[in-house]
């Protein structure tokens, strides 16, 4: 490239007619000896084909001729080497163009081919072009390709074969034919213009960087053929992969200006491998925040992993976008689950961990646990096989004891389980398309602000979204679709689950969840979880319905505000806690706030409710509940009530419940209006001094009736002899052996209708 520029003329050497000093007989290094003066040598002034020329009588088994001033050697250069020659007399030899290979300190480059195709003469007077072309490239057409090293060359000839005869050679001729390899009008270069092998042995990691620093913009191409990269590299220009690099797992490539995901396909073949590599980039420096999917589908073959994407990375917390694309799995035994089963010992004074744990090391990090004491989506966070110890993402409630659990590993498609801590990572315009063969996306142990947005989870196997620790942490999920791989299957016989949450703050909003086993099972607190559809109904008459959203924690401080819930309830339990009996230091059940959502359900039975409270431990109550403003609906069979307290383990304290409003919600194929605070109207047919007014079923939970805070006459209050009574009575709550009776008290016995308006708890 630098020869177009200067021109063919400068590259010609010394003619022979202008004397032989400058011509070696060896190598044509300075200081070798010259064919000045030699014997055999001699120039003809004017041979008939040649004029002037240089005849040599052929004497040693290999008669070599060097210029000796060096010819550069330019990086992505070509250079033509040519001489035409005839035989005179004598017998006759074979001919080729040869040259000294040099680097910049003056020495020889070994290991590179030093002489091109040789020729024999056919016969006497017979002129012959000989040529060879020689650059830094393994180009086709090239004879000797010298790679990066070479500098310079000395070149001429070799005579070689039988000796004792005479050769006459015009004087040598050396082009620049670079423009035959590199058209000048090509937006290209090319790394085997400067010394890329491609035989996936040797390291092309200079040619490389010579390529991207010669390309001033232009595009660097990499050719067929299988690259071998050493280290890290790191290319400022845009690249165009035709063959593929082999690098070891630590080494990064860096595309600045190529960083999207066709290319690292490109550049490694394959596409599980392209996005680990693209991963690893995305992690490894700061010139990109976004890698681009530009549209592809892109198929894994297993799981992607920080370790095996990015060995060593353990700690990311900046900002970092995956967006538009799709990502299939490849059926195959990479995605198959593994179970270990294995006794341990659970403390509830050490929550958070199992000891002595056999089989430990067969166990893998993220596996979730199952059996006896064990609530829902509960993972290993971390082990110490030397101690035989894991850490749980949350407690058992099932008291201390040695029991038999069994550890099942998921397989997800992006696992961060290996990461200690991951935060901003955003997916933005994602489709999952999992097919029943893989799960999602695992989380790593710790971080906040992770993001989904506009992302698709078609059909999970297991778990659509999986925190193992705390990296759920403020996590945002907007706009995204959930369907279950368990569409056709009965409400009650489905395992799926689309995401879980260890921690606070999470923000669930203007999603679609699809007849999965639960839509989310939530600890924590501080969630906003609005504008949502989630939907777990089946095809079966008098179908069995179950908790769409699960609470795990007592005080929630969550709100849950314009869904759509369909077909499934809000379950509030605390089966994360490892005592969990109330206790006087803790909270109970509280923090739930209930509004303008839409409730739904159809063709279930008249067991079913909305809103169910299990507590597994007794003592708890409710304070602080609100409920206002939804819209409750059942279809084709009525249900009894929208509320109910699972009493599988224990039942409520009625006596401590405090502040719970059920204020304007609407009831359609409901039999029991309920609310707090509930009117009742009654009315007393015969006189008498104390009245009795029972309330079964109104009040939310079938609370107590704790509190009267009103007694209003709708009729005139008369005595047995039919004379009005003006006084007010006095009232008794919570009588009866369900507490759920209310007395008023006359001086005189009365009748008449009265309308009271009554609580279950205290209102502060």
């Amino acid at each position: 490239m630098t020869f177009a520029i200067i021109g063919n003329q400068s590259l010609m050497p010394r003619a022979f007619r202008q004397g032989l000093n400058l011509w070696s007989r060896t190598d044509g290094r300075p200081g070798s000896p010259t064919w000045a003066g030699a014997a055999n040598a001699a120039i003809v002034p004017a041979d008939e084909d040649f004029g002037s020329c240089l005849e040599i009588l052929k004497q040693d088994t290999e008669t070599r001729i060097r210029y000796m001033k060096r010819t550069p050697i330019n990086p992505g250069s070509y250079l033509r080497i040519s001489a035409r020659v005839k035989a005179i007399a004598g017998n006759l030899p074979q001919v080729r163009i040869a040259g000294f290979a040099g680097n910049a300190a003056g020495n020889n480059v070994g290991g590179v081919p030093q002489t091109g195709p040789a020729v024999t003469l056919p016969g006497y007077g017979e002129v012959v072009e000989i040529a060879a072309i020689v650059g830094t490239g393994q180009r086709e057409g090239v004879d000797m390709p010298w790679g990066r090293n070479a500098t310079f060359g000395h070149f001429g000839l070799d005579l070689i074969g039988d000796n004792n005869g005479s050769i006459r050679i015009e004087s040598i001729v050396i082009e620049d034919v670079t423009a035959a390899f590199v058209p000048g009008m090509l937006d290209w270069v090319d790394v085997r213009d400067f010394g890329a092998v491609g035989d996936g042995k040797t390291n092309d990691r200079a040619a490389f960087l010579a390529a991207d620093q010669a390309a001033a913009g232009r595009q660097v191409l990499v050719p067929e053929g299988s690259y071998f990269i050493g280290s890290d590299l790191s290319l400022t220009s845009p690249t165009r992969f035709v063959g593929t690099l082999r690098m070891p797992r630590s080494a990064r490539l860096a595309l600045l200006r190529s960083f999207d995901y066709p290319t690292y396909a490109a550049a490694f073949g394959d596409e599980t491998e392209g996005l680990r590599r693209a991963l690893q980039a995305l992690f490894g420096y700061t010139d990109h925040s976004v890698l681009d999917l530009c549209g592809r589908n892109v198929n894994l073959t297993a799981p992607i992993t920080m370790a095996d994407a990015a060995p060593g990375l353990t700690s990311f917390s900046n900002r970092r976008v995956i967006s538009n694309g799709q990502i299939s799995i490849v059926p195959g035994p990479a995605w198959d689950s593994r179970t270990v089963t294995s006794t341990a010992t659970f403390n509830p004074a050490r929550s958070l961990n199992l000891t002595a744990v056999a089989n430990v090391a067969n166990i893998e990090i993220g596996s979730r646990i199952i059996g006896s004491g064990v609530g829902r989506e509960v993972y290993v966070l971390d082990k110490n096989v030397a101690a035989g110890t894991l850490t749980l993402s949350q407690p058992l409630y099932g008291g201390a004891g040695t029991r038999n659990y069994t550890f099942v590993r998921y397989r997800y498609a992006l696992d961060f389980s290996d990461m200690e801590h991951l935060s901003r990572l955003n997916f933005d315009d994602i489709e999952f398309l999992l097919d029943g063969n893989a799960s999602g996306v695992m989380l790593a142990k710790s971080g906040s602000l992770n993001c989904f947005r506009d992302c698709y989870f078609t059909r999970p196997k297991d778990r659509g979204i999986t925190s193992i620790g705390s990296s759920c942490q403020g996590m945002l999920v907007d706009r995204c679709e959930f369907l279950s791989n368990e569409m056709g299957d009965l409400a009650q016989n489905r395992s799926t689950i689309a995401l879980n949450v260890n921690n606070n703050d999470t923000k669930i909003r203007h999603s679609r969840f699809i007849r999965f086993a639960h839509f989310a099972v939530m600890n924590g607190g501080g969630h906003i979880i609005e504008g949502n559809h989630w939907f777990q109904g089946d095809n079966a008459q008098n179908g069995l319905r179950f908790g769409g959203l699960v609470l795990t924690q007592t005080n929630a401080q969550t709100t849950v505000t314009g869904n759509y819930i369909d077909n499934c309830s809000i379950e509030w339990t605390n089966e994360h806690d490892p005592s969990p009996k109330f206790e006087g230091d803790e909270y109970s059940f509280g923090g739930l706030t209930i509004t303008g959502n839409t409730f739904l359900a159809s063709n279930t039975t008249e067991g079913f409710n909305w809103l169910v409270v299990k507590p597994y431990g007794a003592g708890h109550f409710i304070h602080g509940l609100a409920v206002m403003g939804n819209v409750f609906k059942s279809l084709y069979n009525k249900v009894n009530r929208i509320d109910s307290v699972d009493t599988s383990f224990a039942d409520l304290n009625y006596q401590r419940m405090r502040n719970i409003q059920f204020q304007g919600n609407m009831f359609n194929g409901v039999n029991t209006y309920v609310a707090n605070p509930v009117d009742v109207a009654f009315t007393q047919g015969t006189a008498s001094n104390r009245w009795v007014i029972t309330v079964d079923t109104a009040l939310p939970f079938n609370g107590w009736v704790r509190n009267v805070q009103s007694v209003v006459a709708t009729s005139q209050i008369t005595n047995a002899a039919n004379k009005p009574v003006f006084e007010m009575p006095w009232v008794q709550s919570a009588l009866g052996s369900t507490r759920r009776q209310v007395a008023l008290h006359w001086s005189t016995a009365a009748r008449g209708s009265v309308s009271l308006r009554l609580r279950m708890d205290n209102p502060d």
